[in-house]
């Protein structure tokens, strides 16, 4: 795996830390972006809310790539995507690699810093043909 990443997601953690307080992982991440997509600020959520602040997270992260295209925004205003194509076959750690390259690149557009040129990420780039 490429340890440029690991570097600049620990760099990630740690800024993240000093803001939301300690313990964060990419699970944690992702629901913060979750949170940041809904644009509704941060309130008690009921499980079924976490679990689509996770999906929201994940397809929002994963868009840039290819996976999922928004589709707009429902009454309460919740953004809906619409699925793509397949993830290949991924491992555990290849998985928590690609999140974290996804992660860093969503805090790079965020801070707009050229989101047009994303990378494909090394762990995807064994798949395509």
């Amino acid at each position: 795996m490429d340890y440029a990443v690991e570097i600049k997601f620990k760099a990630l953690v740690a800024e993240l830390d000093e803001r939301f307080g300690g313990g964060l992982d990419v699970q944690s991440i992702l629901f913060l972006i979750g949170v940041q997509e809904l644009g509704k600020g941060y309130k008690n959520f009921n499980k079924r809310e976490k679990t689509e602040l996770m999906h929201v997270a994940v397809c929002t992260v994963l868009e840039p790539y290819g996976f999922y295209k928004t589709i707009g925004r429902d009454e309460d205003n919740w953004p809906h995507f619409e699925f793509l194509k397949e993830l290949p076959p991924l491992d555990e750690r290849q998985q928590q690699h690609l999140m974290k390259e996804a992660i860093l690149a969503y805090f790079k557009a965020e801070n707009n810093e050229s989101p047009d040129n994303i990378e494909i990420p090394e762990v995807l780039r064994y798949f395509e043909q």
